[in-house]
């Protein structure tokens, strides 16, 4: 089953990166905001990044700033057309789906959560480092 992981990042300013395990690469996408509430959420693609942040909290190389993990767990894909990318979401915190959406050629995103995917009081914290949480 492939992962995902939700960073906090503080640099260049504070965002989060969306992150789907997608063969031997993360999909990313920088949110504006917490994936906190229904949105949307402006996200913008950026590169894929390596596997190593599934489990990595820590400072980023070449004083880019530290990453904690927001969220993290499994995903189911349900649609990925392109410009529509929909997922199922189980981590600590999100369980649900989420959608991305293309608005602009540019590299411009919304981020929607599904209402039973936002967190709730008894989904705080991201499980622990590794597979086996």
């Amino acid at each position: 089953m492939p992962r995902f992981v939700v960073l906090t990042h503080d640099h260049p300013t504070l965002h989060w990166d969306f992150m789907l395990e997608k063969e031997a690469v993360l999909r990313t996408w920088r949110l504006a905001q917490p994936p906190t509430d229904a949105g949307p959420i402006a996200a913008e693609a950026i590169t894929d990044h390596r596997l190593e942040y599934l489990d990595y909290e820590g400072p980023v190389s070449g004083n880019r700033g530290t990453v904690v993990a927001f969220d993290r767990g499994e995903y189911s894909l349900l649609e990925d057309v392109g410009c529509v990318v929909e997922v199922e979401l189980r981590g600590g915190r999100l369980q649900g789906r989420a959608v991305l959406k293309r608005v602009s050629e540019t590299g411009h995103w919304e981020f929607r959560l599904t209402p039973d995917a936002l967190p709730t009081a008894g989904r705080e914290r991201p499980p622990p480092l590794g597979r086996g949480g």
